[in-house]
């Protein structure tokens, strides 16, 4: 137990049995009445962001999350399977906990996995990855229609748009966030 005065972003409260992350928090006293904790929370399961207001010096219920440095191995049609890098131990994800994280997985790249009570909560990727580019048609100079990117395949599956002048084979840098072009990678 912890009260609305120890909230930090990260912390991961159990609220009426369901577990949210505090993604924002703020202190507000207002002029008159008691101070109140504004936050806003993310469900951990369903990814649905809400806004919520606590008195100060509230109890809540903090759930004990424990974050995992792991090695994603493979997925075999059912699940992503990662390794434990400390342990060994093996693990099955399901696909809707990893969510858009496979778009920019790639077998053998770390990840951290959130575990509650031996249940995998969420995968976290770096804030940005490197990858090859699959494939991407040739960038014509002259096309500028539009706005000097085309669609390129990554090494994933995984499509995004990239300046004209990328070719196929080329790294590049991802953000994991948003699924953006971030620049190329010198070899």
């Amino acid at each position: 137990m912890a009260t609305t005065n120890d909230l930090k972003n990260g912390t991961v409260l159990n609220l009426d049995g369901q577990l949210w992350t505090v993604l924002w928090f703020q202190h507000h006293k207002p002029g008159k009445g008691g101070a109140v904790v504004r936050t806003k929370l993310k469900n951990v399961m369903s990814g649905k962001i809400v806004d919520k207001t606590f008195n100060a010096d509230v109890k809540v219920d903090t759930a004990n999350v424990d974050k995992r440095q792991m090695s994603y191995l493979y997925n075999d049609g059912q699940s992503y399977v990662f390794m434990d890098t400390q342990t060994y131990d093996q693990i099955h994800v399901d696909p809707d906990t990893v969510g858009e994280a496979s778009h920019f997985m790639l077998e053998n790249q770390e990840a951290t996995v959130a575990m509650h009570e031996g249940t995998p909560l969420y995968i976290e990727l770096p804030a940005s990855v490197e990858l090859s580019i699959e494939y991407t048609e040739p960038g014509l100079q002259g096309d500028r229609s539009s706005g000097g990117t085309k669609p390129a395949k990554l090494e994933t599956g995984y499509d995004i748009d990239v300046p004209l002048f990328i070719t196929n084979g080329e790294k590049v840098k991802v953000d994991t966030r948003d699924g953006s072009y971030l620049g190329r990678v010198s070899s």
